[in-house]
């Protein structure tokens, strides 16, 4: 069994997966409990908005065809390019990771609670395992995981996939994690998983 985490000092833990796994409902219930969550969704969506040091980048980069007729950047239009070049990709990753990381130190640094939890879909691919103290994998079947993305948007099963391919598998990243969450059940099946890992890592 794991040894429990001392809140003695503030404990950083990273929960990723694959593109619709669930990591956001499972970092949800840890916000139930207490923790601060940052969300690196979010953080993304704030650093794209017009004006902004990354939006005029994403403009050079990848032209003024990515704008909408509101001069925000069209984040589905961008997706799709991105998706289907892996240079391209990197090339935006390039833009946006560095910004992503400053943040989500700053958000770690000022948070006054001594749970820290971070919301990323590209933990291991973005370098910012090193942040984590802890890093949780959350884990569904691919069928599951179209069903859930297809419910959530409007993506074609080609577009879909097409991102999930673009990220380390999920087996790699299971290999990688310290904790995995099967969410490939019900909501109380992964709310139960949370709740028996929080006792392992630290006392209530």
């Amino acid at each position: 069994m794991k040894k429990q985490v001392s809140l003695n000092k503030k404990i950083v833990l990273g929960i990723t997966g694959g593109f619709g796994t669930g990591k956001s409902t499972v970092a949800g219930y840890f916000r139930r409990f207490g923790a601060k969550v940052v969300d690196a969704d979010k953080i993304v969506h704030d650093l794209i908005k017009p004006g902004s040091s990354v939006y005029k980048k994403i403009i050079t980069g990848f032209g003024r065809e990515m704008l909408k007729k509101d001069r925000s950047i069209d984040r589905a239009r961008l997706a799709r390019l991105v998706f289907s070049d892996r240079r391209l990709l990197d090339k935006l990753n390039r833009i946006i990771h560095p910004q992503v990381i400053k943040i989500m130190k700053k958000e770690i640094a000022s948070a006054r609670g001594k749970i820290v939890v971070l919301d990323v879909p590209l933990l291991f691919e973005a370098g910012l395992k090193r942040l984590a103290d802890k890093v949780v994998v959350v884990t569904a079947s691919r069928e599951i995981q179209l069903r859930r993305i297809f419910k959530k948007t409007s993506l074609l099963e080609k577009d879909i996939l097409m991102r999930i391919k673009a990220q380390l598998p999920l087996s790699t990243k299971v290999r990688r994690a310290d904790f995995v969450i099967d969410n490939n059940r019900t909501q109380n099946w992964t709310k139960k998983q949370v709740v028996n890992l929080r006792r392992m890592l630290w006392k209530n």
